[in-house]
């Protein structure tokens, strides 16, 4: 955006006032992340399960009419914090798992590590973003639309499946390998949602990497 031209000595102040405001209007899309960040922040806090459009707006000075015109439902605006989650995390699932294995007998052990950093990633997330941890337990969705749900569900099947991949070389020389990896990768996701219900239901005390290594060592 080109600079505003300076007001002649002549101009009122009232012009000068407009062009000012002109100036601190928000660039294309900073808006929308103003109000996703105003709504992370606001989940942090105590009994912020519901959060109104209205408490929203006023936490931005704006009106409800200006949440509106950038995102069409306040479920739209979950959708933009599930946007972020997914791609927050998945970003780095990605670069865990995309490494190639230099030999064929180290396979059970990366399997085991990429697994176990998986599971450390996720639980930093959560640990770093609070208000993130309420979107995704499902805290803040319980009066929302239910696909909101749904996203969530999914985000977790999806690192089922992804730590499923990375356990099968560690349960190869079993007689049902993929039944034991399957197992093995459900008991890994169980233990990441209930550590971040359990560090949502804390008020964010009790953190959910707490005796993480020791954890992972028992499971893995």
């Amino acid at each position: 955006m080109s600079e505003i031209s300076p007001l002649p000595e002549s101009a009122s102040t009232a012009e000068a006032g407009d062009v000012a405001a002109a100036r601190k209007r928000p660039k294309p899309g900073e808006r929308r992340i103003q109000i996703l960040q105003a709504l992370a922040a606001m989940l942090e806090q105590p009994g912020a399960e519901r959060i109104t459009t209205a408490a929203l707006a006023a936490r931005l000075s704006v009106s409800e009419a200006a949440l509106y015109r950038h995102f069409a439902s306040k479920a739209q605006m979950f959708e933009g914090l599930i946007d972020f989650i997914e791609q927050s995390v998945f970003t780095l699932v990605q670069q865990i798992t995309g490494r190639d294995v230099p030999d064929p007998a180290q396979a059970a052990d990366v399997g085991a590590r990429q697994a176990a950093r998986i599971v450390v990633l996720v639980l930093q997330f959560g640990e770093r973003n609070p208000g993130m941890v309420r979107v995704m337990v499902g805290d803040a969705l319980v009066f929302e639309h239910e696909r909101l749900q749904q996203r969530m569900n999914q985000f977790f099947d999806r690192i089922e499946s992804t730590l499923r991949q990375c356990l099968r070389a560690t349960t190869a020389a079993s007689s049902t390998p993929t039944v034991d990896a399957q197992v093995a990768a459900s008991v890994l996701t169980a233990f990441v949602v209930g550590r971040l219900q359990g560090y949502a239901r804390s008020g964010f005390r009790r953190l959910p990497t707490e005796h993480l290594e020791a954890s992972l060592a028992l499971m893995l």
